[in-house]
């Protein structure tokens, strides 16, 4: 929207998250709740965005890099006085100023569209969105003349019994044109009960000098729901979850059950895709076509191609080819490439390896710092022991290689292609292709021990 500028306040230490984080980096869907508020910003194509910081501001500022401009405000004397310090970075080039929260992360840039259209279309000086709620608890109260007219917003603190009985409530998303919003915030004094100069001053103030101002009513309160304590949070969350989770299931993903699966923003995934429960799909994680992730599934940082079944594992920044089977309960840790057809099964951990196409791990085994052929076979129990106490070394399993069960391959080795190695051993020397190694103790039988023995 052109002659828009965005001001997000950003600076409030939020004591009631009880936390040394940021309260606006304290993270919804796996980002910072900033974030959101800037999709939303940044939705409405303004010519600039500033962010107010304050607690922690160094790393809010990090945060918000290369999205906003920062200004800072060093003591926090409330929300009109966070504003006020955005006045040089704003200036007073633009029309109208949008007001934002940080703690508001269920913002959209529609509905803030819709604000400044209404806004500019009435003429108004300043406006704002309202909502109404059954039990208010600590919202500001929108108090309205006997003929409707906005008159104030009344602070929590400093409500008046009958005050207390209003439903109306501030959403704190506010557009007030310039200059008439700097104006405004000179004259708010701090004479209230938290001794701060509030931002909701200004609705008086704007009705005293006979500005035009509106508060339009929105149909709804969710997208105004502010995280204040981390019952709030999860509150918040849980609605980002769900819209997160709609938008997979009319793309053509199944979400069996919607309330035990838990998806970050930016994972993408395909169609066909079914994701049973309690499943997490984290950070930056791409999942194909036909997929069947879960029950029980935690897969971060990693691409699953199409048609893959990963079941009650964990993967770790890896990538799993097409048609590949996981688990159950497998741990697949960063650096791993599982190509196509490759399974891995019960129990069994791969580290920082390459398996090849239609080779399997099926039980029990660990496989680290290793590449592994096409159509290789580690039979259950087999361990690479990659690790000498100081450095990691790397093993090389040539195609179609068999290992029999409980079996050491001690790094660093190479088995070639075609070769055995029978079970039970403890390989330390290369194998050549084609060839079999035994490396245990040869069989001794004993007639009669136990016999004698128990004499």
């Amino acid at each position: 929207m052109e002659d828009l500028s965005v001001v997000i306040l950003a600076a409030g230490q939020g004591t009631r998250m009880k936390s040394s984080v940021p309260k606006v980096l304290h993270r919804i869907a796996g980002r910072p709740m900033i974030h959101w508020v800037l999709d939303a910003a940044e939705g409405m194509s303004p010519d600039q965005i500033v962010v107010v910081v304050g607690h922690g501001g160094q790393e809010v500022a990090k945060e918000v890099s290369g999205r906003a401009s920062v200004v800072w405000q060093a003591e926090q004397k409330g929300t009109g006085h966070a504003v006020l310090t955005a006045k040089d970075a704003v200036g007073t080039s633009c029309r109208d100023v949008l007001i934002l929260c940080g703690d508001t992360p269920l913002l959209e840039a529609p509905l803030l569209q819709e604000l400044v259209k209404r806004h500019r279309a009435s003429s108004n000086h300043l406006s704002f969105y309202s909502f109404t709620l059954d039990e208010p608890a600590r919202y500001g109260r929108v108090v309205r003349s006997s003929g409707g007219s906005v008159e104030r917003i009344a602070e929590y603190k400093d409500l008046s019994p009958s005050e207390r009985e209003i439903r109306e409530v501030n959403s704190g998303v506010y557009t007030a044109r310039l200059p008439f919003l700097w104006e405004l915030l000179e004259e708010v004094r701090d004479d209230n009960a938290a001794g701060e100069i509030y931002l909701t001053d200004i609705v008086a103030g704007a009705r005293r000098k006979g500005l035009k101002v509106e508060a339009f009513v929105a149909p709804n309160a969710h997208p105004f729901l502010g995280v204040n304590d981390r019952t709030e949070l999860a509150a918040v969350e849980a609605v980002a979850r769900q819209k997160i989770l709609r938008k997979l299931g009319l793309s053509g993903v199944t979400v069996v059950d919607p309330a035990s699966t838990y998806v970050d923003y930016g994972v993408s995934v395909g169609p066909d895709t079914v994701i049973h429960p309690f499943s997490f799909l984290r950070g930056h994680t791409v999942i194909g076509a036909g997929c069947c992730i879960g029950p029980g599934t935690d897969i971060a940082d990693s691409t699953v191609e199409d048609g893959a079944t990963i079941r009650f594992s964990v993967v770790e920044s890896s990538r799993i080819g097409p048609m590949v089977a996981v688990g159950p309960f497998s741990h697949i840790r960063p650096g791993t490439v599982l190509e196509t057809g490759a399974r891995v099964g019960n129990f069994a951990e791969v580290k920082n390896s390459r398996v090849g196409a239609g080779s399997k791990i099926p039980h029990h085994s660990y496989v680290g710092d290793a590449t592994v052929g096409e159509r290789v076979n580690l039979g259950a129990g087999t361990v690479i022991v990659n690790f000498d106490g100081k450095e990691k070394h790397h093993t090389v399993i040539g195609d179609r290689a068999f290992i029999g069960c409980n079996s050491n391959l001690v790094a660093p080795l190479t088995i070639g292609k075609g070769a055995y190695v029978a079970a039970g051993s403890t390989i330390t020397e290369d194998v050549p292709e084609d060839s079999l190694a035994i490396a245990r103790e040869r069989q001794v039988v004993k007639e009669g021990w136990v016999k004698r023995r128990n004499r």
